[in-house]
């Protein structure tokens, strides 16, 4: 067996499937979308090479910033709303037993598996500023005024609120699983020397999830620059373009506006950003932890 997997012909072919779906489904994408970004293709018929004119174009360009800024808000959402609440949630349901932790984890992830385009029409209804949830209740309450949740100014929180609590389940579920792992002998330990819940949460519980933390903090912020679904059937990205994200205008650019070149250079700085985060989110974990 050992002479088997030091044959280099054996090791190759082992090798060859997984490089060849990497090449194919995502190097040479990559490599194509780079070099689009380079012209100034409309999707259809010829292109010429014009350089660096998309790069320039995108950073004087408003929109992309918005995009970008409603990304990172986002992000900020998720990391300082969705997940200390995912998190607090999964200490709860792990001291829970039997049925009823299973019935209360069932319930907190179904929004996740509900269709995107089901989710995006409900909070439509439930935002609808004649006859939406929000607004009766608001009457209900003797409010007069009128009220537009995806109307200028409102929009973008709307939206956010969606995307968080559409999400909670994912971060919870992580959370939960990071959870059940915790060797209960640490907390028994804990409880013989008298500690407090709250000293076994920060203590205990925390320090040990700092694996599971890193892995949801970096999925939660790729999530929150790569949001497309949700967005476009909720806003289509207005009023205006005041729900941008970075997904949805490159969909624009790429597909409804037919410049196909400076979809790609978004795509291409779309790409830079998330390694970038990544890195950066690696390098402040790691950091932490020394």
């Amino acid at each position: 067996m050992h002479n088997l997997y030091s044959n280099k012909k054996v090791i190759f072919s082992l090798m060859a499937p997984g490089l060849i779906v990497f090449v194919t489904a995502i190097l040479a994408p990559i490599i194509l979308s780079t070099y689009y970004g380079f012209t100034n293709f409309s999707g259809i018929g010829a292109s010429s090479f014009i350089g660096l004119e998309n790069y320039k174009t995108l950073i004087h360009d408003s929109v992309f910033w918005t995009a970008l800024r409603n990304s990172l808000l986002l992000s900020i959402g998720f990391i300082c709303i969705q997940h200390p609440l995912a998190m607090l949630t999964a200490v709860k349901l792990d001291k829970l037993q039997g049925k009823t932790e299973g019935l209360f984890r069932c319930i907190f992830f179904i929004p996740n598996v509900i269709s995107v385009a089901v989710i995006a029409y409900l909070w439509k209804f439930i935002y609808n500023p004649s006859f939406g949830l929000i607004t009766k209740v608001l009457r209900a309450l003797g409010y007069t005024g009128q009220l537009n949740p995806l109307g200028a100014g409102n929009a973008i929180w709307a939206v956010l609120l969606v995307l968080i609590w559409h999400g909670f389940g994912w971060g919870m579920l992580i959370y939960y699983t990071g959870v059940k792992n915790i060797d209960p002998v640490m907390y028994e330990a804990a409880a013989i020397d008298g500690a407090s819940g709250s000293k076994t949460f920060f203590y205990i519980t925390l320090p040990l999830m700092k694996p599971v933390i890193q892995v949801n903090v970096t999925m939660a912020v790729i999530s929150a620059l790569k949001q497309m679904e949700t967005v476009y059937l909720l806003t289509a990205g207005g009023p205006g373009n005041e729900t941008q994200f970075m997904a949805s205008y490159l969909y624009k650019q790429a597909f409804q506006s037919y410049k196909y070149g400076y979809g790609n250079a978004i795509s291409v700085a779309f790409i830079a950003i998330c390694l970038v985060s990544t890195v950066a989110l690696n390098r402040l974990f790691a950091e932490r932890g020394e």
